[in-house]
């Protein structure tokens, strides 16, 4: 296999990794093509590599730029705006965990936390309140682990990982 031909499997691999978790195909697959890139590329160069619509890269790239995985770069002399991926796996993944977070756990634990006083006595109130309650109590669990996680180094979560795999 040569390297363009790698580099376009990465870029489909990445993007249906992405789409698996609930992110945007063509997102992910800019972000690929950026954390592969040895130099910030500018939105055209991401039109032209993706063959994507100009609309449709900077939408992703202003995402990209939301979820922090991503930062434009001036170039001196040069009037295009050019974008470069964090390149530490380790930040990649904290931010995409934080995102998720933000997004998908915090309003779960949120709305869960409201069903703690459903009133009612019926068997049916009771089994709600009782799985509702046990499903916040696992949801608040995990998003205190996933904020220590955030907070820490790879180190740390790999012997909290250890930890719990043992």
């Amino acid at each position: 296999m040569d390297l363009k031909e790698a580099r376009e499997q990465f870029i489909q691999a990445w993007g249906a990794f992405g789409s698996a978790w609930g992110i945007n195909r063509s997102m992910a697959q800019v972000h690929a093509l950026l954390l592969i890139a040895p130099e910030p590329l500018s939105t055209e160069d991401v039109m032209e590599e993706l063959n994507i619509s100009r609309g449709n890269a900077n939408m992703n790239l202003r995402a990209l730029i939301d979820w922090n995985l991503v930062q434009k770069v001036l170039k001196s002399g040069e009037r295009r705006e050019f974008f470069s991926a964090e390149k530490d796996v380790w930040k990649v993944a904290t931010s995409i965990t934080k995102e998720r977070k933000k997004r998908e756990l915090e309003p779960l634990v949120k709305l869960l936390d409201t069903f703690e006083e459903i009133p009612g006595a019926s068997p049916e109130a009771k089994a709600f309140r009782k799985m509702t309650h046990d499903l916040h109590d696992l949801t608040t669990r995990l998003d205190t682990l996933l904020e220590k996680s955030v907070r820490r180094d790879v180190q740390w979560f790999v012997k909290a990982a250890t930890t719990l795999l043992r």
